[in-house]
C-alpha cells in the first residue's frame, strides 16, 4: 500500500489563506472599529462637555434674572419718576399726613415738610382736618410718630381739635388701613392724602387696593432736603415689596415689615 498523503503544514503568524494574506477585511476596506467604541481623546472631550453643562445652564438663567431685574428696576423708576401733582389741588374734608421718623422725638427733615405742606392746605382752606399716622419707631423715640407730628404742628399754630391721630401704623399699607375706621368714626367723604412725589405712585396704588374713593388725590411734594436718586432706589425696593405683599395678603400672609 502507497503511504497516505502528507497534510499541509498550517503557516506561521496565524495568518489566514485568503488572497493577499493578513486578516480579512470588512466591506468596503473599512478597518474594524477598535473594542469600546470611541477613541479615548473623544470620550474624554465629552466628558468634559457634560461636566460644563451645568455651569453653563446656572449662567444663562444667572443672566436672565439680572435682566428681568434690571427690567423691572427700570420700569418702577419710570412709574415714580413719571408723578405729577393734581392741579388744582382738590378741597377735601380731611388730609392723611403719612408718617416718616422722627429724631429725638421730633420729626426729621422730610416729615417736616410733609407737615408744612398739610399746614399749608389747613390754613388755606382745602381741608378741615389733619389726620397724622404713624406709630412708633425703633429708633428710641419715646413719641409715637403721630404724636411727634402734633407736636410739630401745634407749634404751627394748628388747632389741637383739628389733629387726629393714629398711633399704630408701621408702614405706608397700615398708615392708610388704619386710618380708615378714623375717616369712618368722623364722618368724612372725601380725602386726601399728603406725601413726598417719589412716594406717591405706591400710596396712591395701596390707597387703590383699599377702595378709597377713586377721586382720592395723592399730593405727592417734591423734597429740598432729602436725596433724590437715594429716595428713588429705596422706593423701588419698597414698591417691589408692596407688589408681592399685594399678592400675599388675598392669602392672609405678608412680607416681614421691613418699615416702607
Amino acid at each position: 500500500m502507497s503511504a497516505a498523503p502528507a497534510k499541509p503544514k498550517a503557516r506561521s503568524g496565524g495568518k489566514s489563506d485568503a488572497p493577499g494574506g493578513g486578516r480579512p477585511k470588512a466591506p468596503g476596506g473599512v478597518k474594524p472599529k477598535a473594542p469600546g467604541g470611541a477613541k479615548p481623546k473623544a470620550r474624554g472631550k465629552r466628558r468634559k462637555k457634560r461636566r460644563f453643562r451645568p455651569a453653563a445652564a446656572l449662567l444663562r438663567t444667572a443672566a436672565v434674572l439680572v435682566s428681568l431685574g434690571a427690567f423691572w428696576c427700570a420700569y418702577l423708576l419710570w412709574v415714580i419718576a413719571g408723578y405729577e401733582l393734581p392741579k388744582p389741588i382738590p378741597k377735601a374734608d380731611a388730609a392723611i399726613v403719612l408718617g416718616a421718623a422722627l429724631w429725638n422725638d421730633v420729626p426729621s427733615p422730610g416729615l417736616q415738610e410733609r407737615l408744612d405742606h398739610a399746614a399749608e392746605l389747613y390754613k388755606q382752606g382745602n381741608v378741615g382736618y389733619l389726620l397724622l399716622t404713624g406709630g412708633l419707631d425703633h429708633n428710641g423715640s419715646r413719641l409715637t410718630e403721630a404724636e411727634g407730628m402734633r407736636d410739630y404742628l401745634l407749634k404751627k399754630g394748628i388747632p389741637k381739635g383739628r389733629l387726629v391721630l393714629e398711633n399704630d401704623a408701621r408702614s405706608t399699607y397700615e398708615n392708610l388701613k388704619f386710618s380708615q375706621p378714623l375717616i369712618a368714626k368722623h364722618g368724612w367723604t372725601s380725602v386726601v392724602i399728603v406725601t413726598h412725589d417719589y412716594h406717591a405712585p405706591r400710596a396712591a396704588e395701596i390707597a387703590r387696593y383699599l377702595h378709597y374713593k377713586p377721586d382720592t388725590a395723592v399730593l405727592g411734594y417734591k423734597s429740598k432736603v432729602l436725596p433724590l436718586a437715594q429716595q428713588q432706589l429705596r422706593e423701588v425696593l419698597a414698591f417691589t415689596k408692596w407688589k408681592l405683599d399685594s399678592v400675599l395678603l388675598r392669602f392672609g400672609l405678608q412680607t416681614p415689615d421691613a418699615f416702607f
